[in-house]
């Protein structure tokens, strides 16, 4: 004779770099959330066992990242976790982490421009998965050649964007000489059709030849000029000064003199 308890709405994958964590409302009163997690060809996993919360991390339960998975966010009171009745639940959309993760900023690690090639050096995003040895998988341990990345760059100022791809973790495009370039990398899955490119890097610009008027523009140009003409004009009013004071102090000296003599 119980009330049906309510069940989740607007059940939602957030993944990134394979850390994926499942978000739902409304926030629970007088019961209580179970998540668990249906995979086609794995057993069903229980996560965030009794939660109040409307949010759980099942990164550690989606290892197969090529198996799709479906959540089903039971509602549930703790006396009734071991009832033989199903408990009523909400079912969410399927999840393949391999096509569906989002793919992180790459980390620009170092770069340079010297004469004329630009060289960018790159490191991929890391997974919350670990290797026997404790180091964490990259995205390319797990995508390997179906993984590729790709640098834009472009002069400093400049609208033109250019484009070059590489399979491993450092570019060498040619510029011209001299001048200062902007750039960014950005990951991209192969195989996939919908949410191909990852997140882009941070931008960075190269600063060779840069100078002062490069920098500040013609407002450092005007002040310099100001400051030369003033360096100009002094140096040739304050000789004629000069020149003025010691005649006119010769001339008072002869007065001087004349008028003693003349006593």
């Amino acid at each position: 004779g119980d009330e049906k308890l309510p069940t989740a709405v607007n059940i939602t994958w957030s993944s990134i770099n394979f850390k994926t964590i499942l978000q739902w409302q409304p926030k629970p009163s007088g019961y209580f959330y179970t998540v668990e997690i249906h995979g086609r060809t794995s057993d069903v996993k229980r996560k965030c066992i009794l939660t109040s919360e409307t949010e759980c991390d099942v990164t550690d339960v989606l290892r197969n990242v090529k198996e799709t998975y479906t959540a089903h966010i039971l509602s549930v009171k703790p006396a009734e976790m071991d009832n033989f009745e199903d408990p009523p639940f909400a079912a969410s959309e399927k999840f393949t982490p391999y096509s569906q993760t989002v793919i992180g900023k790459p980390e620009i690690k170092d770069y340079s421009q010297k004469g004329s090639k630009l060289n960018v050096m790159f490191k991929d995003p890391l997974t919350p998965y670990i290797f026997p040895n404790g180091s964490f998988l990259s995205i390319q341990d797990i995508f390997q050649h179906d993984l590729e990345y790709k640098l834009y760059y472009w002069k400093d100022k400049s609208s033109g964007k250019k484009d070059v791809t590489t399979k491993s973790r450092n570019f060498e495009v040619s510029v011209d000489s001299g001048k200062n370039y902007c750039f960014y990398v950005q990951g991209i899955i192969l195989s996939r059709r919908e949410k191909r490119n990852g997140q882009e890097s941070m931008v960075l610009c190269t600063s060779v030849g840069r100078n002062i008027l490069d920098e500040y523009g013609t407002e450092v140009f005007i002040i310099l000029a100001v400051i030369a003409v003033a360096v100009i004009t002094l140096a040739i009013v304050l000789p004629v000064v000069l020149c003025k004071r010691k005649k006119a102090k010769k001339a008072r000296a002869v007065r001087e003199k004349e008028l003693l003599n003349g006593v």
